[in-house]
């Protein structure tokens, strides 16, 4: 199945071109879902139809779905209340009644990824569409699963995990309590639904189409959004420059330096666009979403790759190369960790594992050219296999 993210700025459009690919892919005889976790029901009003918790059949081969937040955060609060019921009655704790829960910030987004995971799985689609919140949310939320797992696994390592069934006996030895049976067994489950998760952002056939709209603050948008998501190794399927006014406004007063602040704008951004020109007024139902001229979705887009180099033999290092277009060098910072590097690039961070050859190695060095950094590794005698 082919995901296709849809994010950009605030106010950029980002659902209406959501709306509009997930239609024009469905005229053309793919198995769409396009799936929102916007509160307010944002893609129905593009579609020209009320979404809600169920999927629904809008067109020939489209469905869309806005999984109900507050009804998933219900299940997840009965469900750890009840699991964690002795816990809270040594405490005294009042239980909350289903009736009292409101989601909590946050809930829309890890229910869009429950519900991302769910359609991966079913395999019932060509195509999923996902309109994701603006770029700065989205980026944060698509990080959430990486980061998740890893919490889980420094809270609860697996080797201690793997020392659940001596628990009764390690607690009467230490005299202090161990973790509970079901704390354990949440734990698990929890790592394989965000492993699921990863597993579909991680996909070669997930991309991004970044949507923003050509103004004043429109190339650093782009330049920021394509910088995270170079750093989380998502690649653009494509750029999306929406409301473009026609070249026939130029001579028109007002208008005309509009087009002119436009084209200034699009030659800022430093990429190649796919323009979607301004209807005049804002798309609303089928026939508004058809005469959008998004393009096709390119099913095809190459990966984010950050590849290794042997340059031992030349140099005596391998290079890690790492693509980050529009990356500042001093905006750049990286510390290693153990076996894992923290990486910064402008706002973004990231914690990433080295690769199994660079564990052995200390690192002596880094550049940034052409928007892709270079870190080069110099082995360590005392762990490189001999004769290497």
């Amino acid at each position: 199945m082919r995901t296709i993210l849809i994010t950009g700025p605030g106010g950029s459009g980002r659902t209406t071109v959501a709306a509009a690919t997930a239609l024009h892919a469905a005229a053309a005889g793919t198995r769409t879902l396009v799936l929102s976790a916007d509160r307010t029901d944002t893609l129905g009003a593009a579609l020209g139809v009320r979404t809600g918790a169920k999927p629904l059949h809008t067109a020939p081969n489209l469905t869309a779905w806005r999984p109900d937040a507050t009804a998933g955060f219900r299940d997840d609060l009965a469900g750890f209340q009840e699991r964690a019921s002795t816990v809270l009655d040594l405490l005294g704790a009042a239980r909350l009644d289903p009736e009292e829960v409101t989601p909590l910030p946050g809930a829309e987004e890890l229910t869009l990824l429950r519900a991302l995971r769910d359609v991966a799985l079913a395999e019932a689609h060509d195509l999923l569409v996902v309109d994701l919140p603006p770029t700065a949310q989205a980026l944060a939320l698509l990080a959430l699963p990486e980061e998740l797992r890893r919490y889980l696994r420094r809270l609860l390592p697996p080797e201690r995990q793997a020392a659940r069934a001596l628990r009764p006996v390690l607690g009467r030895l230490a005299g202090v309590p161990m973790p509970a049976e079901w704390l354990y067994e949440t734990t698990a489950r929890w790592d394989v639904e965000l492993a699921a998760v990863e597993a579909v952002l991680a996909d070669r056939d997930t991309a991004v189409r970044l949507v923003a709209e050509p103004g004043p603050a429109g190339a650093e948008a782009v330049r920021d959004a394509r910088l995270g998501l170079a750093l989380r190794a998502l690649p653009v399927e494509s750029l999306i420059a929406n409301r473009v006014l026609p070249e026939a406004a130029a001579d028109d007063g007002w208008l005309g330096r509009l087009v002119t602040q436009q084209r200034k704008a699009l030659g800022e951004w430093g990429g190649p666009a796919r323009t979607v020109a301004h209807l005049g007024h804002d798309p609303r139902g089928a026939d508004d979403l058809t005469a959008l001229a998004v393009p096709p979705v390119d099913q095809d887009t190459a990966p984010v790759e950050w590849p290794v180099a042997d340059r031992l033999a030349e140099d005596g290092v391998l290079v890690w190369h790492i693509p980050l277009p529009g990356a500042l060098r001093d905006e750049l910072d990286l510390v290693r960790r153990g076996d894992e590097l923290v990486l910064a690039a402008g706002p973004f961070r990231r914690i990433v594992p080295l690769p199994s050859a660079l564990r052995r190695c200390a690192v002596g060095g880094a550049s940034l050219r052409d928007g892709e950094l270079r870190i080069r590794f110099t082995p360590d005698p005392g762990l490189w296999p001999r004769g290497r």
